[in-house]
């Protein structure tokens, strides 16, 4: 099952200015095709070692995920709640820098993967720089969790220039008008930040995600990814039935956390993940979510 899943999927040939995005695209067909929801799986890179990142990555490819966020650890990330926070500070004192995170990506060649992180990192680095370098790397895509679209004209263009997605963050408490500036500006996907506050598995997604990508739906037909909070398959359940794709970041993380070797790691990340994917499909009776 876990290869026929796999089947038709190639690895993405990449270069500054001529990345090929249509993973990103093909993963969310893939999944809206076998009536379920994409995995989107989250780890920080370096954390707790960079030696650990590839086997980590490629452990979440193992166990299905269909697309990978791959943060790059900032001092200040302000999305993040305590688990993430950790994870940022383990891999920064680890020694994990900006091109350290380009190369992790090379491990987890058949999905696509998104760069997470902060716009200070970029700016520091130079936006267009950094945005070819992170094309040139092989990712797909880069979400700056705390850039508004009106201080992202650089990125905006640099994306486009570089043929790599930008998705922007909805979230429950984000009025009409701006959910549909967003959706407008965004590409890729639209993040639903599915509860108030900021990541982590202490308390599951808000009752009213389901109706806040319906109003997303309303003025976009990007698929709409849903995080924030989703720590066990009943919560990815619950999610999948509405969103295209299910983000589970700080469970797994907090599961590396507790390893005491790589290999225990790399098998709980891989049954979680598993476990997760499972809950993503959707029950027979249930609609295809529309494209």
């Amino acid at each position: 099952m876990f290869g026929a899943r796999r089947q038709g999927r190639a690895a993405l040939r990449v270069g500054c200015g001529n990345v090929v995005t249509s993973g990103l695209t093909r993963a969310f067909e893939l999944a809206r095709a076998e009536n379920r929801a994409a995995l989107v799986a989250f780890i920080m890179a370096g954390d707790p070692s960079p030696d650990w990142t590839p086997a980590l990555l490629q452990a979440l490819v193992a166990g299905g995920a269909d697309i990978i966020e791959l943060g790059f650890p900032y001092s200040d990330p302000l999305a993040d709640g305590p688990v993430i926070q950790a994870a940022s500070g383990r891999a920064l004192a680890a020694g994990m820098d900006f091109d350290r995170a380009l190369a992790c990506r090379e491990a987890a060649a058949d999905v696509p993967v998104i760069a997470f992180g902060y716009y200070n990192p970029l700016f520091v680095r130079g936006v267009e720089r950094a945005t070819c370098d992170i094309a040139a790397a092989g990712f797909v895509g880069i979400i700056a969790a705390d850039l508004p679209p009106e201080e992202a004209g650089p990125l905006e263009s640099a994306c486009a220039e570089n043929d790599i997605a930008l998705p922007y963050l909805v979230a429950p408490t984000t009025p009409p008008a701006r959910i549909a500036l967003l959706a407008a500006r965004a590409t890729g996907f639209i993040y639903a930040v599915s509860r108030l506050g900021v990541t982590g598995a202490d308390a599951p997604p808000s009752a009213g995600i389901a109706a806040c990508i319906a109003q997303i739906r309303d003025v976009t037909t990007l698929p709409v990814v849903a995080g924030f909070g989703i720590s066990s398959a009943a919560d990815a359940a619950a999610v999948a039935a509405t969103a295209d794709g299910v983000v589970v970041g700080s469970a797994l993380v907090e599961l590396v956390s507790r390893a005491d070797s790589l290999a225990s790691a790399s098998t709980a990340l891989e049954s979680q993940c598993r476990s997760i994917a499972s809950a993503c499909r959707r029950n027979a009776e249930m609609p295809v979510v529309p494209a």
